[in-house]
C-alpha cells in the first residue's frame, strides 16, 4: 500500500515539474516509464524515436533529485542549444565544459556547478577524459547521470566514438549515481554493448517503437552511376521544401551540391574535410532556413533538429540500416508528411565494404601492450612513443581492454591487467575480437542490401532489423505501393523458428531470429551478424536447434 502511495506522489511531483517548470502538459509513451524507474535509483537505457521528447526524461527527474545533473553529449553545437533552452525556464541554471572556450570559462563552470548555481552540466565525453574535470565533478555529488547518443559506446554503433569507452569507469569514480543512456536508433546488439560498456546495474529498457510512419520509404534502383545522378538531382531540383542528400565521399557532396545549384536550389556541401567556419555558417544556414538543399556525408549528422525536414535522399547506401534509418529519420520531425528515398546500384556497396575493411596494425597492437606491460601509464607518453593521436590510441587500448589485457585507473592511467595474457597473447586475441567485428560490418552492408533489393514491405524489413515485430504492408513505401509486398508470416504462424527465438547453429554458434519470411528466416548471430538463411536448408540439413544451450 505504501509504494502505491509513494508512487502515486511521485508522478504527480513529475506532472507538477513538467507543467510549472517546462510548460508540458502531457508526457509522451514511455517519457513517465524512465522517469520512475530513474527516481527510484535504477539505471536506465531509453531508445526512443526522434523527437519524441528524450531529453524530458532526464530534464525533470533532475529537479527532483538533490545534486547537479551531468549530462553527456558528444557535440558542442547541441550542448549550447540545451544550455539556451533550460535558460528560458526556471530550471537552476546550465552551464557546459567543452574544448570550444577557454580554460577561464571552463573553470567558471565547474565552479558554478560545485556552488550549487547550475542544476545541469553539457560535458563531451573528451572532458572527462580528463581527472581533474572528472573531480571537480565528484566533489560536486552529482545526482544524475545522462549519457545522450549512447549508441556511440558500441563498436557495433554505425557512429562509434572512442571517448566514449571511459565513460563506464568515469561513472563508477563519480558514485555511479543513477544513470540514463539515450539514443533514437539501437539494434539489439547495440543495446547490450550499451548496457556492458556504460556497466549499467540493474538496468530497465525503455524501448518506445522505432515507426515513423509519416516517413514515406522509397528505393529507386540504377544500372548506370551517370544515369543515377542524373535522376537525384533532377529529383532533389524538382521537390519543394527542405532536403538533406546524404552521400559517400567529400569529392561527392561538392559535385552533387553544385550540380543542385546549377538546377536553381540554394544548395551547399557540408563535409568533415571543411574548416570549422565554414561548416558552421552552413549549419548556420540550414537552421535559419536560408538553404533549400543541404548535401552532405555522414558528418552532417547527429544534433540536427531541423523539424521541417520533408525529404532525405541517398545518393549511395550507407553501411548499416542503422545508419541508414539515423540518417532518414531527420526528416519530418513535426510529424508532417516526408520522404526517404535511396538512389541504388548494387556496385555501391562495394565502397561500403572498402570503407569497412581496416584491420589494426598488430605491430602497433603490440607495442602498446608491450609498453604498458613494461610500466607505461600515462596515455600522452604511449602516444608519443606509438606515433598514434588520441582516437587512435584510444581505439588500440579498448581492443587490449576486450582481451583482458589493459585497465585503466581511477585517474585514467593505463594499467596492465595482473591476471591478464601476456602481451603476445593479447594481440592475437585483440586481431581476433577485430576480426569477428568486421565479419558483424560485413553482414550489415548484406542487410542494407537486403533493403534495397527486397519485394516485401520495406518499413517491416527496418522495423524487425531492429527488434520491433511489424505485420506489414505498411502502404507507405515503394513496395507496398506498387502492390509487391503482400503479408508476410506474424508471430502466430511464423513456423519452427519464430521472432525472437533463440537458436544455435553448429558452426556459428548462438543467435536470435529477426525475421521470417515464407521461404528463409534471417539470425542475428553473436559472432557473426547476421545470416540469411533458406527455411529448406536449415530444416533438411538441420542447421538450427531451438535454444542457445
Amino acid at each position: 500500500m505504501r509504494e502505491r502511495w509513494d508512487r502515486a506522489g511521485q508522478r504527480r511531483r513529475v506532472r507538477r515539474v513538467a507543467r510549472d517548470v517546462f510548460d508540458w502538459r502531457e508526457l509522451r509513451p514511455g517519457q513517465g516509464e524512465a522517469m520512475e524507474h530513474l527516481l527510484r535509483g535504477r539505471d536506465v537505457l531509453v531508445v526512443m524515436p526522434t523527437g519524441s521528447g528524450k531529453s524530458a526524461v532526464y530534464q525533470i527527474p533532475a529537479q527532483l533529485l538533490p545534486g547537479p545533473t551531468i549530462v553527456v553529449s558528444p557535440l558542442i553545437a547541441l550542448q549550447r542549444d540545451q544550455v539556451l533552452s533550460l535558460a528560458e525556464r526556471k530550471a537552476g541554471g546550465a552551464t557546459m565544459v567543452n574544448s570550444a572556450q577557454s580554460a577561464g570559462s571552463s573553470e567558471d563552470a565547474l565552479d558554478q556547478v560545485q556552488a550549487g548555481e547550475a542544476e545541469y552540466v553539457f560535458l563531451s565525453p573528451e572532458q572527462l577524459a580528463k581527472p581533474e574535470v572528472v573531480e571537480r565533478l565528484k566533489a560536486a555529488k552529482p545526482s544524475l547521470i545522462a549519457v545522450d547518443e549512447a549508441h556511440c559506446v558500441s563498436s557495433w554503433g554505425h557512429d562509434f566514438r572512442p571517448d566514449y569507452l571511459r565513460l563506464g569507469h568515469v561513472i563508477e569514480r563519480l558514485g555511479h549515481p543513477p544513470v540514463i543512456a539515450l539514443t533514437a536508433t539501437a539494434a539489439p546488439p547495440v543495446r547490450e554493448d550499451i548496457v556492458a560498456a556504460l556497466g549499467l546495474r540493474d538496468v530497465e529498457q525503455v524501448i518506445r517503437g522505432f515507426d515513423r510512419p509519416n516517413i514515406t520509404l522509397n528505393v529507386r534502383r540504377f544500372a548506370d552511376d551517370r544515369d543515377k545522378r542524373k535522376a537525384l538531382v533532377a529529383d532533389a531540383a524538382g521537390r519543394k521544401g527542405l532536403g538533406l542528400v546524404y552521400v559517400a565521399t567529400r569529392r561527392d557532396a561538392e559535385e552533387y551540391a553544385a550540380e543542385i545549384a546549377a538546377a536553381g536550389k540554394r544548395a551547399e556541401s557540408y563535409h568533415a574535410g571543411m574548416k570549422a567556419a565554414e561548416r558552421e555558417r552552413v549549419h548556420g544556414l540550414f537552421s535559419a532556413g536560408e538553404l533549400d538543399v543541404v548535401v552532405a556525408t555522414s558528418a552532417f549528422g547527429m544534433g540536427i533538429d531541423q523539424p521541417d525536414v520533408r525529404f532525405v535522399l541517398h545518393s549511395a547506401p550507407p553501411e548499416s540500416p542503422d545508419a541508414y534509418y539515423q540518417e532518414i529519420g531527420r526528416a519530418g520531425r513535426d510529424g508532417e508528411p516526408a520522404e526517404a528515398v535511396l538512389f541504388y546500384r548494387s556496385e555501391d556497396l562495394g565502397l561500403r565494404r572498402f570503407f569497412t575493411a581496416g584491420r589494426p596494425d598488430a605491430e602497433m597492437l603490440r607495442r602498446v601492450a608491450d609498453l604498458i606491460h613494461d610500466g607505461a601509464e600515462n596515455p600522452r607518453e604511449v602516444r608519443e612513443a606509438v606515433g598514434v593521436g588520441p582516437s587512435r590510441l584510444t581505439g588500440l587500448v579498448n581492443l587490449l581492454q576486450q582481451a583482458d589485457a589493459v585497465e585503466l585507473g581511477p585517474k585514467g592511467e593505463l594499467r596492465y591487467a595482473g591476471d591478464g595474457p601476456d602481451p603476445e597473447e593479447a594481440v592475437a586475441q585483440a586481431v581476433r575480437l577485430d576480426e569477428s567485428r568486421r565479419r558483424v560490418d560485413d553482414s550489415r552492408i548484406d542487410m542494407m542490401r537486403g533493403y534495397a533489393e527486397t519485394t516485401g514491405c520495406r518499413r517491416r524489413y527496418l522495423l524487425e532489423y531492429f527488434g520491433e515485430p511489424f505485420a506489414g504492408p505498411c502502404g507507405a513505401c515503394d513496395t507496398c505501393a506498387d502492390g509487391t509486398a503482400a503479408p508476410e508470416p506474424t508471430a502466430a504462424d511464423d513456423g519452427p523458428f519464430p521472432v525472437h527465438a533463440e537458436v544455435l547453429h553448429a558452426s556459428w554458434g548462438p543467435g536470435t531470429v529477426m525475421r521470417v519470411e515464407e521461404d528463409r528466416i534471417t539470425v542475428l548471430f553473436e559472432e557473426v551478424g547476421y545470416r540469411t538463411l533458406s527455411l529448406d536448408a536449415v530444416q533438411s540439413q538441420s542447421l538450427l536447434t531451438l535454444g542457445k544451450d
